[in-house]
């Protein structure tokens, strides 16, 4: 486990009151919260920043860490992906994003080559084991890959540091 990694997580668009729209006022003042999250890691000593690369939460990350590595260049985005393609079926902006973020990335690993039902839980697995914080975005739904992956965080001891995406209130559990 890398001792300066902060794995992130957090939901999909679609679960948001404001969806898509990421120029809604309450999705930038989120984005805000989220990096600014983010900073006072990298202030920690925090360096490496993994993400998941799913739409919405995931993604923000990844261009906050890209952000935060023009002013810190010891910053490191990484990246874990569940399969090759999981942005093939994504609006063709949403792609571009991915792609672009991607290239950008310092590392990209992959849990599969290949799509299979499990693929996304052990990407979300795989994230948690190799970092000992998780910074999350997550509105407290049980049934939701993120919230999986908050649970998963919390039994395996992890620093989890929660930003409600509703009310932006920040709870940190565990770890230090």
């Amino acid at each position: 486990m890398n001792k300066s990694a902060c794995a992130i997580t957090g939901h999909r668009p679609k679960s948001f009151p404001w969806g898509y729209n990421e120029a809604a006022r309450d999705c930038v003042l989120l984005k805000q919260v989220l990096a600014g999250q983010m900073k006072a890691l990298a202030d920690r000593g925090m360096t490496d920043f993994f993400s998941g690369m799913a739409q919405g939460v995931d993604l923000w990350a990844a261009q906050i860490a890209l952000d935060l590595k023009k002013d810190r260049p010891a910053v490191r985005l990484r990246c874990v992906l569940p399969c090759e393609g999981q942005e093939s079926k994504w609006p063709a902006p949403a792609q571009e994003r991915y792609r672009s973020l991607l290239g950008q990335a310092d590392e990209a690993s992959y849990v599969s080559r290949v799509y299979h039902k499990n693929c996304m839980l052990e990407r979300n697995r795989c994230l948690v084991c190799v970092a000992p914080s998780l910074l999350a975005v997550y509105d407290g739904a049980y049934r939701s890959g993120t919230g999986m992956t908050v649970r998963y965080a919390k039994e395996q001891g992890r620093e989890v540091i929660t930003i409600d995406p509703i009310s932006r209130d920040i709870t940190h559990t565990g770890g230090r």
